[in-house]
């Protein structure tokens, strides 16, 4: 990255990083949340404190080494000039205010997504990393369909799925894990509970595994034996969504275009309105992160991208199913990265 065009493309004359993803990606430090970097015309700094001494050592940018952490704004002082630029959506009130209150003379001006828009286009390294952790959550979900079945607690399931993801290479669960069976399936993010699942019920698992930092992310709904006309039909027009959608990623595209797709057919088929979030998001260092797919998204798709694919049905006191596939957005259109199946799996 060249530094020197990101300050004068911004006007600045320094950049502080305090998001621990823009700090891992910058410099490959994996604890970003103990690290800060402040991007100079010299270049990029990172700076932590003793506890990482050997860590600081193992990444790609300088560092310095904070004795004691009272030190940061005297060691800032070094560095800081002019228009400085400050992650406004990380940085903490109390921080600015220490900046102002230490550096009376120097303009502090908010900055949005300067690292995260660098971040939307991955590079065939993350591709790869992000491709081993779909395919190990794909290895995931073949390990825990004989898990789910009457009896079994949501969170007995979660933790087996867990225990094998980290067994088998996963650094870190992405994010809480889902499991909701039944009526909480009508929770977009029910997570796992005590609740023992039922027969004629579907089971919604949404679950993530971390390679090399990075995050993948996929959903899939099952059937606990029969389930209900209703349910299958809920299913299906989920399935079908997901299908409209997932054909027509490609570059160029806006994330609201197609939001539309899906939202469109769910309409149709009487369920527009249990359709309650975007149809996806970017995945990275970070589970959500640029480009957005939603209704009023303005992002425009380009290869590099890797998106979530994710329509979902919730109806109160019913269930839920949603659908979600990682996807990579390629030049001539895209790769789906989430190789389990779709078809409705009866168990």
């Amino acid at each position: 990255m060249d530094f020197n065009l990101l300050l004068d493309k911004y006007n600045l004359d320094a950049l502080f990083i305090s998001s621990p993803h823009n700090v891992l990606y910058l410099s490959g430090f994996v604890e970003g949340k103990d690290a800060k970097i402040v991007i100079t015309r010299s270049g990029a700094t990172l700076i932590t404190d003793g506890r990482y001494i050997l860590e600081a050592g193992q990444q790609r940018l300088p560092h310095r080494i904070l004795l004691k952490r009272t030190e940061m704004n005297r060691l800032l002082g070094e560095f800081f000039q002019g228009r400085v630029g400050i992650e406004a959506e990380h940085l903490s009130v109390a921080t600015l205010e220490s900046f102002k209150k230490d550096f009376p003379d120097l303009e502090f001006v908010s900055t949005y997504g300067i690292i995260e828009d660098q971040r939307k286009r991955k590079t065939p390294e993350e591709i790869a990393h992000i491709r081993k952790a779909a395919e190990l959550a794909d290895r995931g979900f073949e390990h825990i369909l004989p898990f789910i079945k009457p009896g079994v607690r949501e969170i007995e399931v979660a933790l087996e799925l867990e225990f094998f993801l980290r067994k088998n290479g996963s650094e870190g669960l992405a994010f809480g894990t889902t499991v909701a069976s039944g009526p909480r399936g009508a929770r977009p993010h029910g997570g796992a509970s005590e609740r023992k699942i039922e027969s004629g019920e579907l089971v919604t698992l949404d679950f993530g595994c971390v390679v090399g930092g990075y995050c993948s992310d996929m959903t899939r709904t099952v059937a606990v034996g029969k389930v209900s006309t209703e349910l299958q039909h809920v299913y299906q027009a989920v399935l079908e969504a997901q299908t409209l959608a997932l054909e027509a990623v490609a570059p160029g595209k806006k994330g609201q275009e197609l939001d539309a797709l899906a939202r469109a057919h769910l309409t149709s088929q009487g369920y527009g309105e249990y359709f309650t979030h975007g149809l996806g998001h970017g995945v990275g260092l970070f589970i959500h992160e640029a480009p957005g797919l939603g209704q009023t998204s303005e992002d425009v798709l380009e290869a590099g991208n890797i998106i979530t694919i994710e329509p979902g049905v919730y109806i109160p006191q019913v269930g839920g199913c949603r659908i979600e596939d990682l996807v990579l957005v390629t030049a001539q259109g895209h790769e789906v990265l989430s190789k389990s199946p779709k078809h409705l799996i009866e168990l």
